[in-house]
């Protein structure tokens, strides 16, 4: 791969806390930007996209993480796809957008932590090749922003953010949708400059 990186927005939905015991229903990912050590260059998060329904991988689910998204898992474990044909491809686009790109694919969520654990559990254990992010090449949006903000992570929820960072499309819980939505508030964090200093700050220099 070049020395450029390319972002891709993930999101996940599933039906409980942590994977293997509980199942990854949907995911969603969507090539958002890219960076070559200088200049960021965004792009539509809209047009380059992968999009997963999967059979869930135990009898085991919490209602209320599967009433977020809305999936039905009877219909899931009819119609979804395979987890390992479904990893497979999902390799195979990131890998794709990667080439494209000419850069190293960076795994972008928000918070990064319940969609990595996932998704890197699942590419563990259903595909041979692993993950296509490697172990560590992801970019927490959570962290990002209190680092920008200089703020606490406990006060670096959406809720507590400028309305001017966050994507003015709706939070559906659908994976892919979300992922889109995720891409936007990407592109406004890393063109915003963090928050007008106070006055008391600029003494204190």
């Amino acid at each position: 791969m070049g020395k450029s990186e390319v972002y891709i927005s993930v999101d996940v939905e599933a039906d409980g806390p942590i994977p293997g015991p509980y199942s990854m229903l949907s995911f969603g990912m969507s090539a958002c930007g890219t960076f070559d050590g200088r200049a960021f260059k965004p792009a539509d998060p809209a047009e380059t996209t992968f999009y997963a329904e999967l059979k869930p991988i135990s009898d085991a689910y919490v209602s209320e993480a599967l009433a977020v998204s809305g999936l039905d898992r009877d219909h899931l474990a009819i119609e979804g796809r395979d987890p390992g044909e479904a990893m497979n491809a999902a390799t195979a686009w990131v890998t794709a957008v990667a080439s494209a790109a000419d850069a190293s694919p960076v795994f972008v969520a928000y918070p990064l932590g319940f969609d990595w654990m996932f998704l890197y559990w699942y590419w563990t254990r259903f595909t041979d090749a692993g993950s296509p992010f490697g172990h560590s090449r992801h970019l927490d949006l959570k962290s990002m922003y209190a680092a920008k903000a200089g703020t606490p992570i406990t006060r670096s929820t959406k809720r507590q953010m400028p309305a001017e960072l966050l994507s003015d499309r709706p939070h559906t819980h659908n994976a892919l949708d979300d992922a889109i939505e995720q891409a936007e508030l990407f592109h406004n964090l890393v063109r915003w400059a963090g928050p007008p200093r106070r006055p008391s700050e600029d003494l204190a220099e």
